[in-house]
């Protein structure tokens, strides 16, 4: 069992105001983020940089231990608070993520310590992956040690990378595509909202 971890802990300097509270299918992208993976996963939990933060979104909210250290720190936070056997992670600013990859993502994980995607562009997306249990003492000591980058987790950690072709994924999808400036939130949901160049694999 593996438990969806919603990352949801960021400042949104670049869009000038909270960019998860922004109008996404009627709701607010947060919302849509959330109530996507409930329908596919049996626990949701929202990683925040501070508890009362969202207070609207009825799933558990997981405080980061290690304030102002990014998302490794949101990881470290929700592995502890899952008790499951890991978590999928998936940043709440990715408007058109896709539980039903994630849970292809889990499947294919199989033993490896953590599964992440590789574009055409050879750049990993440490923010919608599928992580271990077993990297959680592993996320800690880098967390101690001032080490903050996801990669660096993947460097000590039996890491699995996927193409995103592999799963279907074309180079012009939005499913990987973040949001942080104005002119990001334009694009993927300002014309069309429902828009999603993604074709599942067969």
């Amino acid at each position: 069992m593996y438990a969806a971890l919603i990352l949801a802990g960021g400042k949104s300097r670049r869009m000038g105001r909270d960019k998860l509270m922004l109008p996404q299918d009627g709701s607010t992208v947060l919302e849509t983020a959330v109530r996507r993976f409930s329908e596919k996963f049996s626990r949701v939990l929202l990683s925040v940089d501070n508890a009362s933060r969202y207070p609207e979104i009825p799933v558990p909210h997981v405080a980061d231990k290690f304030p102002g250290c990014g998302p490794l720190a949101g990881l470290h936070a929700g592995l502890e608070a899952a008790g499951e056997e890991g978590v999928f992670l998936a940043a709440a600013d990715l408007p058109f993520s896709d539980p039903e990859t994630a849970l292809r993502m889990i499947e294919l994980c199989g033993e490896h310590e953590i599964c992440v995607i590789r574009d055409e562009r050879g750049r990993f997306e440490p923010l919608f992956g599928c992580y271990r249990m077993s990297v959680l003492t592993k996320a800690e000591e880098l967390l101690v040690t001032g080490k903050r980058a996801m990669t660096d987790l993947f460097e000590i950690s039996d890491t699995l990378v996927i193409a995103a072709s592999e799963l279907g994924i074309r180079e012009d999808s939005r499913m990987l595509a973040n949001m942080n400036r104005p002119e990001d939130y334009k694009k993927l949901l300002g014309a069309d909202k429902t828009a999603l160049a993604f074709s599942p694999q067969e």
